[in-house]
């Protein structure tokens, strides 16, 4: 910290409690100066040999025969005052960034400029300002802290901006021109290395990171930091990234952690308008600065402390357009009154909607600007999509825990996703299994409205293992899992990304998955189906499938356990005793296609031809 000394006498000012000041002097103080609570026991002539407006007040005071002087409204008070006073008497003062400020608005309101003495006060303080601190990186940010306790006398001074200046220029310094110390906590230093002889060499000094500036800062409150970053960016030279940087840590430094001390009546105010200054503070260019995650957070603050609208229409502006960089747990925003579900779903709905849209834009310009490119430009941009339909997924699956939930809000919300954003339904069917096991109360036809989200042919095979012996799925549906499902091994079709770790719309990363703890019933269902496909291909290969067909009849049927058998075999049933033109029941009819309508153009009355087609789809 830089320093100044002023005088040579040495420092004769004595104490007598809390509220007395004077000098130690062979003379007799002539005169008492109430600054405050405290007084001063001084001599008239070194203090009127230096300040115009003590003479003045010198005066006014004989013309009523008073030896006392009271100077309301004193910049920096009694330390000020005495600092001054120091000064008039010749003794020994040190200014530094802690106290100068107060002592230039103190020698200011007592006017101790050069026409009353050469080299008074105020002089020599600009010098110091002018020389050193506004030199200093560090001196230049206490100065600046400092400086709002004194106002408006600092901000009429142009110390404040004189302070924001200089510390916006040496942001914008190029780092390898930086020689003064900074603090940098956020990343931890390398270790040191050691040769083999065991001496340790001195690190190579690393270059400076281009947000060096950013921690000091944040010491800042909140009004003089809006201006620093405003300072900052109209120097025209900083990276958009780094001043989301800079946003980023002044964030974590200030706002509080729980939602208790967010919304708590004494800082509710000033987490309100630091939020809300955050938010106005982000760089112009929406699509870099700060990531999807930092302002989802900021989002879910600004919520919580009641932003005004502005603020909160800003951020969902700047988060639709990347939506698809977001976690799950960033979109678990809490809703407030008069919603009376636990997160805020409209909100989120909203957000996939606005993205939606700006992707849908996005690539008809692409479409048009690129005719021989586009297929494969909009193949390329496709992650975008799938990567938002497995974040609604999983957070569907999140809210459908809530009771408060309703249906139409669940479906509202999945449908928003369209069908080339969800190739494969696993996390689909996941949210609708545990909407249904936390809302047992559905009507048939809400569970029959609420399975029709999910196309069953988009099933993984763990997926289908599971939906087989899900006691909650209608009774329609796991007929069609079951379905499709032979059709898969009878063709000889692998069922689509079997390994879910292979595609980014897996859900294998959830809570109470059923993906995590595959029940052992799914396992073994998924064991025989492998092995009625493994049998089914050999029989092909050695051309022995029609003789054996009475052998194995049912074979596959028996292979399933429990309910899922009852259920295959009423598809047998209905295979043979149905004609061509007789309807089907609304219970075994599937909503893309129904099993038995895809088997009775092949009914036949002769036993081989029966039991062909028994092994064909077997």
């Amino acid at each position: 910290m830089k320093f100044m000394k002023l005088g040579s006498k040495p420092d004769a000012f004595q104490t007598e409690g809390n509220t007395i000041r004077y000098v130690s002097s062979e003379l007799a103080t002539d005169i008492i100066i109430n600054v405050r609570e405290v007084k001063f026991y001084l001599h008239k002539f070194p203090l009127l040999s230096k300040s115009n407006r003590l003479q003045r007040f010198v005066l006014k005071a004989n013309e009523e025969n008073s030896d006392e002087i009271h100077l309301v409204d004193f910049p920096g008070g009694p330390k000020a005052f005495e600092i001054c006073a120091k000064f008039c008497y010749g003794m020994i003062v040190t200014l530094n960034a802690n106290n100068v400020v107060a002592a230039r608005c103190a020698a200011e309101y007592l006017e101790m400029t050069e026409d009353v003495d050469r080299g008074n006060l105020i002089f020599k303080i600009e010098v110091f300002l002018n020389s050193s601190i506004f030199r200093s990186w560090k001196d230049s940010i206490i100065v600046l802290q400092t400086a709002k306790a004194l106002l408006p006398w600092s901000e009429d001074l142009k110390v404040v901006g004189r302070c924001i200046d200089s510390i916006a220029s040496k942001t914008s310094v190029d780092p390898s021109n930086i020689y003064w110390s900074y603090t940098y906590n956020r990343k931890l230093a390398l270790p040191d290395k050691i040769v083999e002889n065991g001496v340790k060499l001195p690190e190579k000094s690393e270059s400076v990171p281009k947000d060096w500036w950013v921690e000091d800062i944040c010491e800042l409150d909140i009004d003089l930091y809006k201006r620093v970053m405003i300072a900052v960016r109209s120097k025209g030279r900083m990276d958009g990234n780094v001043i989301g940087e800079a946003l980023k840590t002044y964030a974590v430094r200030w706002l509080p952690d729980s939602v208790d001390a967010l919304v708590s009546g004494v800082h509710n105010r000033r987490n309100k308008s630091l939020v809300e200054t955050i938010i106005c503070l982000l760089p112009s260019d929406k699509g870099v600065g700060c990531s999807c995650s930092f302002l989802l957070k900021l989002l879910k603050v600004s919520v919580l402390v009641g932003a005004d609208d502005s603020s909160r229409e800003a951020l969902i502006k700047r988060i639709s357009l990347k939506l698809d960089e977001a976690l799950v747990n960033d979109l678990l925003i809490p809703a407030r009154s008069p919603q009376t579900t636990i997160y805020d779903v409209e909100l989120v709905q909203c957000l996939v909607n606005r993205f939606m849209i700006h992707e849908k834009c996005s690539r008809s310009l692409d479409i048009v600007e690129k005719n021989e490119k586009s297929t494969r430009d909009f193949v390329l941009g496709h992650g975008s999509w799938l990567n938002v339909g497995k974040l609604i997924d999983e957070y569907s699956a999140e809210i459908a825990r809530d009771p408060n939930l309703t249906l139409s809000s669940f479906i509202d919300l999945s449908q928003t996703i369209p069908e080339s954003a969800r190739p494969i339904h696993d996390g689909l069917y996941r949210a609708i299994d545990i909407y249904l096991k936390e809302h047992p109360v559905l009507t048939k036809a809400e569970r029959k409205k609420l399975c029709g989200l999910m196309d069953v042919k988009k099933l993984t095979m763990d997926a289908s293992m599971h939906a087989a012996q899900n006691e909650r799925l209608p009774l329609r549906v796991v007929v069609q899992v079951l379905f499709f499902e032979q059709v898969r091994v009878a063709a000889g079709v692998q069922t689509p990304n079997n390994h879910p770790c292979d595609t980014p719309c897996s859900t294998t990363n959830t809570g109470e998955g059923w993906e995590k703890t595959e029940p052992e019933n799914c396992k073994s269902l998924r064991k025989q189906m492998s092995q009625m496909k493994l049998k089914n291909e050999d029989l092909q290969k050695n051309g022995k499938l029609i003789k054996k067909g009475s052998k194995n009849r049912g074979s596959g049927v028996q292979l399933l356990p429990s309910r899922s058998r009852r259920i295959f075999g009423k598809l047998w049933v209905m295979g043979k005793g149905h004609g061509r033109g007789e309807n089907r029941s609304s219970e075994t009819s599937g909503s893309s296609q129904s099993p038995t309508s895809m088997i009775r153009g092949d009914t036949k009355s002769s036993g081989s031809s029966s039991r062909h087609r028994r092994h064909s789809i077997s």
